[in-house]
């Protein structure tokens, strides 16, 4: 069980400095994992609709629609959440880069 949760971890991570990077397709893969539960995590609508929000301003031509999947499941407020912390997130990695 061990070895499962680390392989996830490695997962999730290597997934999020690739994400940082402005990859599209790891920020989709984020938002799955987070959406359905994969690689040990809880599911997170927040977090994958942040995910999705992500990959799709990205030039993700799938997130959009697992976006608005999602959203069907959300509250308004969990939404605004979710949007905020892409924005930050965005504007964090934005700076890293500079």
């Amino acid at each position: 069980m061990g070895n499962s949760i680390k392989s996830a971890q490695f997962l999730i991570d290597s997934r999020l400095a690739d994400a940082a990077r402005g990859n599209a397709d790891a920020a989709y893969e984020l938002g799955m994992v987070y959406s359905s539960g994969a690689a040990g995590v809880d599911v997170d609508l927040i977090e994958a609709h942040k995910w999705f929000n992500i990959a799709a301003l990205k030039g993700s031509a799938h997130a959009p629609y697992m976006r608005a999947e999602i959203a069907e499941d959300m509250t308004a407020r969990e939404i605004i959440e979710a949007q905020k912390q892409a924005r930050s997130w965005l504007q964090l990695t934005t700076l890293r880069a500079a």
